[in-house]
């Protein structure tokens, strides 16, 4: 891990703020505990060796870990400068980690949108690892979530939280400030 842990908790803090309980039955993530869905919870206890149970009984240490291993490390938000990394944790969280790594593909341009973390992407992200490129992803989401409601009508009730959420972590990252010292960044095996 090139970032301390308090980076990830820092990242962790700021989503629970948001993910703070059970989601809403029409959301289509199903069911949801502190941002985890069912699905997600369901694959991590099998990878733990534990008998499956219901996400509506997930322990503080199961949220702290799982948000770790499947989203911050999956991510790699651990190769970021902290605003960017709290950004892409975030969406990571909102959107999956595929969808983030698109996410973050958009905004440093002339990359292949794949969703796929390659040495190109890392090569982009290495140049452009600053709080500047985290504005502009906090704006693609906001364009997204806009779009995303002219596609689903039934998300409508949903775009003022998100919107909310969104001017949430652009003020949070700007407080961060541009702290762009990353060790390692792109020398990580791929």
């Amino acid at each position: 891990m090139t970032q301390p842990v308090d980076a990830f908790k820092t990242a962790l803090d700021f989503t629970l703020k948001w993910e703070a309980g059970v989601g809403n039955a029409k959301d289509l993530a199903g069911v949801v505990n502190r941002g985890i869905s069912q699905r997600s919870y369901d694959s991590y206890r099998q990878r733990k060796g534990k008998p499956l149970q219901s996400v509506l009984k997930i322990s503080e240490e199961e949220v702290e870990n799982l948000y770790y291993e499947d989203y911050w490390l999956a991510s790699k938000a651990d190769l970021m400068c902290l605003p960017l990394a709290v950004v892409h944790f975030d969406t990571a969280v909102n959107f999956s980690v595929r969808g983030s790594i698109k996410f973050l593909q958009e905004v440093l341009g002339g990359l292949v949108v794949d969703g796929k973390f390659g040495s190109q992407t890392a090569a982009a992200l290495q140049k452009q690892n600053t709080l500047e490129t985290a504005k502009r992803y906090c704006q693609e989401r906001r364009n997204y979530r806009f779009q995303r409601v002219k596609e689903n009508p039934t998300q409508q009730q949903f775009l003022k939280g998100w919107l909310r959420r969104d001017d949430d972590l652009i003020e949070f990252i700007s407080r961060l400030g541009d702290e762009t010292a990353v060790l390692d960044v792109g020398n990580k095996e791929e």
